[in-house]
């Protein structure tokens, strides 16, 4: 099993490189029997608690330089949020590596790292400490984040727990936004909050990449990965189906999408088709026999 490893910045050369990267899962995990179940394998050990193992990515080899901004596009389940923990380090890889060369700014489950028993106030302090941020800092900086996030000041020495997810989403975006760390890694948080909180959302990411920083940003808008990517990696299957410019990326993933459509609809015609047949065979079957 290899293990991710982050180090300094580079000048040159790639800031992330995947190689023959893959990561295994156990289907079931920690499945719970139902009530069915108990009674009717009873104090018998579940033939299914185990579950069968998948790679819900596997083989996935690229490098992205520094100052790119890289959309990664694909169905949900095939492993695009997943690929962004793997770079991370929230997940640990089963197969090949990842090396990052620089320190990260997640934006991905902006929640996550919120105590719901501290205020709004200490949770700025202790998820800034915890990405490296030094008290000196988050002192200067506390009022535009709270401000940013349009967290009203009753709410400042509240408990998180009594926020709102939207409340909560916007306060961890605020903060993170304030890292000075060359990468960040984006999962889908520009689709909370209204249209004036998405436009400083949008803002703020323009400043960052305007200093060179490295993007991968995870979205189902194609008009937020058009607006800032220019390069496309299409994840399909659990692999790396095309590594492109982000119209091509995009292109190809909307033409599967319609294929897999067409193929649908074409089933759930003959499906029809065939319950139609029977329905009216039975029908000729029961006429046949009053008669």
């Amino acid at each position: 099993m290899a293990h991710p490893t982050y180090g300094a910045g580079l000048t040159t050369g790639p800031v992330i490189e995947a190689k023959g990267l893959g990561v295994k899962f156990a289907v079931n995990r920690r499945r719970k029997r139902s009530l069915r179940e108990m009674f009717i394998h009873g104090n018998k050990r579940d033939p299914n608690a185990e579950g069968d193992e998948f790679w819900p990515l596997r083989d996935v080899t690229f490098e992205i330089g520094k100052g790119e901004c890289v959309g990664i596009v694909g169905k949900n389940g095939t492993g695009k949020s997943t690929l962004l923990k793997l770079i991370a380090g929230v997940l640990i890889p089963d197969e090949g590596e990842v090396h990052v060369h620089g320190k990260v700014a997640p934006l991905l489950e902006l929640r996550a790292g919120f105590n719901d028993n501290l205020t709004g106030r200490e949770n700025v302090y202790l998820v800034g400490s915890l990405h490296g941020m030094t008290e000196k800092q988050i002192d200067e900086r506390f009022d535009e984040i709270v401000d940013f996030a349009e967290i009203k000041s009753r709410f400042v020495d509240t408990p998180v727990r009594h926020y709102s997810s939207g409340m909560k989403v916007r306060l961890g975006f605020a903060l993170i936004s304030q890292l000075e760390h060359p990468i960040m890694l984006v999962d889908e948080v520009l689709a909370v909050g209204d249209k004036a909180f998405k436009r400083k959302c949008y803002e703020a990411i323009d400043r960052m990449l305007a200093n060179q920083r490295t993007m991968v940003l995870v979205s189902h808008n194609e008009k937020d990965l058009r607006r800032f990517c220019n390069r496309g990696l299409y994840i399909k299957g659990g692999g790396l189906a095309l590594d492109t410019d982000i119209d091509a990326a995009l292109a190809a993933y909307n033409e599967d999408t319609k294929l897999e459509i067409d193929e649908r609809k074409k089933r759930d015609a003959a499906k029809k088709k065939r319950a139609e047949q029977a329905e009216q065979d039975g029908a000729d079957g029961d006429g046949g026999q009053a008669a």
